[in-house]
């Protein structure tokens, strides 16, 4: 039995997130399917091939559109906004197990920045004048 990479539940949630593109002015080529590129990216990451080895014929897209793409939705917040969604059906269901859940500071900002710290002295002492230059 073949598994789908981009399942119909999944590209329902995502395909709303995505954001609009604009048609070309000046005509152009079309742009390639947004499912297709999604499914390249999951295979690439999956599997750890380079982005340029991906078969175009395969997935019908190359390779740098869905790296391109990747960049494109991570950059709009998309794969963020996915998260939040799945995470609050999750919660809506009550699927999640809060009992194991932490975070840390490398994962919550600190709102006020903390305390500055003290400049630290140079060690060195000062630079010579350059005998190259005048």
């Amino acid at each position: 039995m073949k598994r789908e990479l981009v399942p119909e539940a999944l590209w329902q949630r995502m395909e709303p997130l995505l954001p609009k593109r604009r048609r070309h002015r000046k005509g152009g080529r079309p742009y390639a399917d947004d499912r297709a590129a999604l499914r390249g990216i999951l295979f690439v990451l999956k599997t750890g091939i380079a982005w340029e080895d991906l078969p175009a014929e395969v997935f019908g897209v190359s390779g740098i559109t869905c790296w391109r793409r990747l960049n494109q939705w991570a950059k709009a917040g998309v794969f963020r906004k996915l998260q939040q969604k799945l995470l609050d059906e999750l919660g809506m269901r009550g699927r999640i197990d809060w009992s194991r859940a932490s975070f840390d500071s490398g994962s919550v900002r600190a709102q006020k920045g903390g305390p500055k710290r003290a400049r630290i002295p140079p060690t060195e002492g000062r630079r010579a004048p350059s005998t190259i230059s005048s």
